[in-house]
């Protein structure tokens, strides 16, 4: 799999792609999409600010940024910059989505993102967030009362990024997903270390947990089966990743993972006999795109 169209919707509204020679609608149910060309002379600060100019500051919610030049090159910082020089002006700002990009336009793991520090803080409010691509991606240990939903895509997540998250409290968190990756992108966590995670943010909000597109799901299956708090959850989501009869047998035996509403395995190198016997589970399980061993290899969904 790759990531071959922008999103469609956000903060549950539809996508829609900003046109300077058109007026900017915020009574709608649209979020902006801001994005720069390869060979476009403009900054994504100068496009930022085109943008508010024809805005209205006061009721803007939700913020999509695709390609802020050569992505592989520059980092996302001056687009966080800009955001935090002008938090001031943006009081209604609910949601941010910074790197909205296929893998035509940039690889997620060529992405080169920034700091979030100073965007949380300057942005006390915020409720979701979405970051796709982890190379540089900073953070440090943050309080924030208000976020719900934090996401974070990439081909390999660096452990650095999860112990900022350990050392984090975000009391109002309902949707967690990360995006594991593999080795040969960055990845080097173990169980242990999202067991860590799993211990520091999930309060008694969390509905939806996402360990994706993870090289190692089996063992995060057979660690997450005998976690009671699994069975407060809504949605487990182990999707994209390298699944095998392993955790899956895990699942099934699990009286916790029988509690949840959704168990999310697409992508998965599961045998058709535990295929059945997940289906047979009473909640709703999700099979979508099996995948062939490659003489002994299984792959993430979601690398380069």
């Amino acid at each position: 799999m790759t990531i071959s169209e922008s999103t469609e919707t956000f903060f549950n509204k539809t996508v829609t792609a900003f046109d300077p020679a058109l007026p900017v609608d915020l009574s709608g149910d649209k979020v902006y999409r801001l994005a720069l060309e390869y060979d476009d002379e403009r900054k994504m600060p100068d496009l930022l600010d085109q943008f508010l100019q024809s805005a209205d500051k006061s009721k803007l919610d939700a913020l999509v940024f695709g390609m802020w030049g050569e992505p592989y090159e520059e980092s996302a910082d001056d687009v966080i910059a800009a955001l935090v020089a002008h938090a001031p002006e943006l009081p209604a700002l609910r949601a941010l989505f910074i790197g909205d990009m296929t893998f035509e336009e940039c690889e997620i793991s060529w992405i080169v993102q920034g700091d979030y520090t100073p965007l949380l803080k300057a942005f006390p409010k915020l409720e979701e967030l979405r970051i796709r691509g982890a190379q540089d991606l900073a953070l440090e240990p943050v309080t924030h009362t208000a976020l719900r939903k934090l996401t974070i895509e990439s081909g390999g997540l660096p452990s650095e990024v999860v112990e900022a998250l350990i050392g984090s409290s975000l009391p109002a968190l309902e949707h967690l997903e990360v995006w594991l990756g593999s080795e040969d992108y960055g990845f080097d966590g173990d169980v242990e270390l999202y067991r860590r995670l799993l211990g520091a943010l999930a309060g008694p909000s969390l509905r939806y947990l996402g360990l994706r597109d993870s090289e190692i799901s089996d063992e995060l299956a057979e660690w997450l089966a005998g976690e009671e708090i699994v069975g407060r959850l809504h949605t487990l989501d182990l999707s994209l990743g390298t699944l095998g009869d392993e955790g899956a047998r895990a699942l099934l035996d699990s009286p916790h993972v029988r509690a949840l509403r959704r168990l999310d395995l697409s992508h998965h190198y599961i045998s058709p006999e535990v295929q059945e016997n997940l289906k047979a589970l009473p909640l709703e399980v999700v099979l979508d795109d099996a995948q062939e061993d490659d003489d002994g290899d299984r792959y993430v969904a979601v690398g380069e």
